[in-house]
């Protein structure tokens, strides 16, 4: 027997083909927004605290009221952090356009079930008073031609009726969810309105940092002179600790090559009158060529020197910040810390050579089989020629300039004579 205007199988096909639906959109879209919405929370949260670090730096600075290049180095910085923090807001605000489209979609796919849901239950009770009375139901039954029918039409009842709970069950459920959506949805535009509040207040602060750095190139263009000055000096310091990174290496490779002599005269080989070194720069021994191989399988971890700080000179050459057609040439990196800040190894080694140079203080070379670190403008260094450091070891305190307030250690990388990138070999921040 079959009831009018209802199929079983149609209501059932139905119901399965939503849930699969939305348990598609459940595992493809969810998970993803929510893993994009944790890695954007991470973000926005290490870019506000790396805009209070340099806003911090740039508090210390105004306390000189002579503008410097530090200053436009922090401000620069900061205005750097400023559009990343946009950005990762601008993204965020992606996420949750895309989160509103898709509840308002499940909010309309759940509506248009609810009402398919009360439609086929307003056929079912119809169905039900027209001809499922207690009499004409006990006359259904009894006129069975025998008790297997009466037995099947009876059981029919049942079913029916079950599945009237089930589908009012369905509506309630379906209620509620919606009412679910529905709130989620409010939040989300809350969300939204935030999003957009902090934005807007992210760019009026980016505007006027951008008046201030424009102010403070004005500034420092009218020094050329002064600037050309101190950038001559920085220049003779960095070529001077280059020439002794050189020589230093050459000092290595001639020991190197005298020890190797010494052995292979000891082990009754014939010496030749100069050691030819290929491949490696040196001849290392077991245990160097075991640091060396594992200096170089940390490419790309290695910790900073500093605990805190950001890359206030990049490594290579670059036009000067204020200077036109003037362009400065850097070994290594600069990194712009604070007042005080330890400096430490970066890898396990032995001190080559600790000097001082002027304008860049003390200098610390640490040797790691085939590689160099140098470390630069240091005060209070603990260290001496020959000592073997460990990883992380306070090797000395970066130097605070007092004029300006500047603590910048300049940090170097050397795979035998070749000077690497330093970014390349660091762990992000």
């Amino acid at each position: 027997m079959s009831i009018p205007g209802f199929s079983f199988s149609r209501c059932i096909k139905a119901t399965r083909a939503l849930t699969v639906l939305f348990l598609l959109l459940v595992m493809t879209g969810y998970p993803q927004s929510a893993k994009e919405k944790e890695n954007l929370q991470r973000t926005k949260q290490k870019l506000e605290e790396e805009i209070r670090y340099t806003t911090d730096l740039l508090e210390k600075t105004k306390k000189n009221k002579e503008v410097s290049l530090n200053r436009l180095k922090i401000l620069t910085k900061r205005i750097k952090n400023r559009e990343a923090l946009i950005n990762a807001i601008n993204r965020e605000l992606n996420e949750v356009q895309v989160t509103m489209a898709v509840d308002s979609i499940q909010i309309t796919r759940m509506s248009k079930q609810l009402n398919d849901l009360k439609t086929e239950y307003a056929r079912m009770i119809y169905f039900a008073y027209r001809t499922m009375n207690g009499h004409s139901k006990l006359m259904f039954i009894f006129s069975a031609r025998d008790f297997n029918q009466a037995f099947q039409r009876l059981k029919y009842y049942q079913q029916y009726a079950a599945y009237r709970r089930k589908q009012a069950e369905r509506i309630e459920s379906t209620k509620k969810a919606i009412n679910a959506h529905r709130s989620d949805l409010e939040k989300v535009r809350d969300q939204k309105a935030s999003l957009m509040q902090s934005k807007q207040s992210e760019k009026l602060k980016l505007d006027q940092e951008k008046t201030e750095k424009a102010n403070t190139v004005k500034e420092l263009s009218s020094k050329e002179k002064q600037l050309l000055a101190t950038l001559r000096t920085k220049q003779q310091a960095a070529r001077q600790l280059e020439h002794a990174i050189e020589n230093l290496i050459a000092e290595d490779i001639r020991a190197s090559a005298e020890r190797a002599r010494k052995k292979e005269t000891k082990m009754g080989k014939p010496s030749s009158p100069e050691k030819k070194v290929t491949g490696s720069v040196l001849d290392l021994t077991p245990k160097e060529k075991e640091l060396s191989s594992s200096f170089a399988a940390n490419r790309g971890r290695l910790p900073w020197p500093c605990d805190r700080g950001f890359i206030s000179g990049s490594f290579g050459e670059h036009p000067h910040p204020v200077l036109e057609h003037v362009k400065v040439k850097n070994n290594g990196i600069d990194i712009m810390t604070e007042n005080g800040s330890a400096v430490k190894a970066v890898f396990g080694g032995k001190v080559s050579r600790v000097m001082s140079f002027q304008s860049l203080n003390k200098v610390v070379i640490i040797r790691h089989g085939e590689y160099l670190t140098v470390y630069s403008n240091l005060d209070d260094v603990t260290v001496r020629d020959g000592q073997e450091v460990s990883f992380r070891q306070t090797i000395g305190v970066v130097h605070t300039n007092e004029a300006d307030k500047k603590s910048e250690l300049h940090f170097e990388l050397w795979h035998g004579k070749v000077i690497q990138n330093p970014e390349e070999w660091l762990a992000g921040k």
